[in-house]
């Protein structure tokens, strides 16, 4: 743990290592679901949730470009949200 901190400490003293640490942890948050590669932008509209999805959009909240009810089904807000089942 402590090599892993030290290494951290000398990334993120290196020209551009700030942006580099955040640049990984963005694409593992992203990786694991916990993070959109793309925001929403003005304009989207997507056919379905799989759509939204594969342009990395979802989870979509209300009054975000792209959401609608009919993309949320239990009417929480969040359109496009992850399904983990029960």
């Amino acid at each position: 743990m402590l090599g892993a901190v030290a290494g951290l400490g000398s990334i993120a003293a290196s020209p551009g290592g700030t942006q580099q640490i955040v640049s990984a942890a963005h694409s593992i948050a992203v990786s694991a679901g916990m993070a959109r590669a793309r925001a929403p932008q003005a304009g989207d509209y997507w056919s379905g949730c799989d759509a939204a999805r594969a342009a990395g959009t979802a989870p979509i909240y209300r009054g975000e470009p792209g959401y609608r009810s009919g993309m949320d089904g239990d009417d929480d807000g969040i359109a496009c949200e992850p399904y983990h089942g029960n």
